[in-house]
């Protein structure tokens, strides 16, 4: 579906030693364009004041939001539901199906105008690219520009994402991969639990949208390469889509394990990571098997990264892959695997297994897969 941070990420810049910030920008030109409209509005209800609630509901922001909303609420929300749902927050009256989380951010919105302030103050968008800009190749070429729109409600799973979609008038239609434009949507009321203040937040929440727009520049960079255009030309069987997240969601969670713990990792990593990879196996062979039901693709989808921050299984796989191959066989060959595709990615980590001790170990069948295509 797309790209879905989760929660609980501080960060620091991630620097690679001996390159300055600005090198290579003029090959790496991205561009954020920065839309806090219905964010800044719907705080404005949270505080008994403001806009009328249906035309907040109908911002292009407040819109994907709900899209998205529905999507992992699993039932019919529309603009009406939104919009009384924002009258609820406005009016301080308790909805029964608080679905869009808006009980927990009016009673934070103190906190939430205070982090849009300084967003607006600090670079927020050149910090969030000369981040992302490290993780590619060095020849990377890509000129894109990507609106983000902050909000402040949304799905409890989802901190920030990316989509792709088709405006008619301000309302979105999602579409596949390489058609429409790229968005990032960031719920802003999430990042209140990043810290104790407003610095911990900021440096939060810049790292819940690096993450998001690695999603979006890879989006770009796919789009501009022959590798990737032949890879998509093919016939897509249901694993290559869970490859193809694993590497993507992979790749953007270890820069965010990066940011937030220092290259220091968490005292259950390796029971967390050999969970991980057990269930991406015995999912995955589900997927190889062609009697598997398209219901059930779906599912197995879905919650390889909709599942919580550790039990999205091929998010956390992606990770532990990609920190493995970055730690083992070194920063060319995790960059390089974007330029070559989803399938380098999984054989650069069986050399990274190969060579190292302990890591979880990809079953038999996806390896054959990811090396032999069958």
């Amino acid at each position: 579906m797309n790209r879905l941070a989760k929660t609980g990420m501080l960060c620091a810049l991630l620097v690679v030693p001996g390159m300055s910030v600005s090198q290579g920008f003029d090959r790496f030109n991205m561009i954020l364009d920065l839309n806090y409209e219905s964010a800044d509005r719907t705080v404005e209800l949270y505080f008994g004041r403001g806009d009328n609630p249906g035309t907040v509901a109908r911002l292009k922001g407040s819109r994907v939001a709900l899209a998205t909303t529905e999507l992992l609420a699993k039932r019919p929300l529309d603009l009406g539901y939104l919009e009384g749902a924002l009258e609820a927050a406005k009016f301080n009256q308790d909805l029964l199906d608080d679905v869009f989380r808006m009980k927990d951010a009016r009673r934070h919105a103190a906190e939430i105008q205070e982090l849009l302030t300084e967003l607006r103050k600090r670079n927020f968008d050149q910090k969030v690219v000369s981040t992302v800009q490290q993780l590619f190749p060095e020849d990377t070429r890509i000129a894109v520009r990507i609106p983000v729109f902050f909000v402040a409600f949304g799905h409890e799973n989802i901190d920030a994402f990316v989509r792709r979609v088709v405006w008619h008038g301000d309302e979105p239609s999602f579409v596949g991969e390489g058609e429409g434009e790229q968005i990032i949507v960031v719920n802003v009321a999430k990042a209140v639990s990043y810290g104790s203040n407003v610095d911990e937040r900021f440096l939060g929440l810049m790292s819940v949208v690096a993450h998001e727009a690695f999603h979006a520049a890879f989006g770009a960079y796919k789009e501009g390469s022959p590798v990737w255009h032949a890879i998509y030309a093919a016939k897509q069987q249901p694993l290559d889509y869970l490859l193809d997240l694993a590497q993507n969601e992979g790749i953007a969670y270890y820069l965010s394990l990066i940011q937030r713990t220092h290259g220091k990792l968490p005292g259950d990593w390796a029971e967390r990571a050999q969970s991980a990879m057990e269930v991406f196996n015995q999912r995955a062979e589900e997927l190889i098997v062609p009697t598997t039901s398209p219901y059930r693709v779906r599912e197995i989808l879905q919650s390889a990264n909709t599942s919580g921050f550790w039990g999205s299984f091929g998010s956390i796989t992606g990770m532990v892959m990609a920190r493995q191959i970055d730690q083992t066989l070194g920063r060319q060959a995790l960059t390089g695997s974007i330029a070559l595709g989803r399938n380098n990615f999984f054989v650069e980590y069986i050399e990274a297994q190969r060579q190292s001790s302990g890591s979880p170990l990809l079953s038999d069948k996806v390896a054959r897969y990811v090396q032999y295509g069958r």
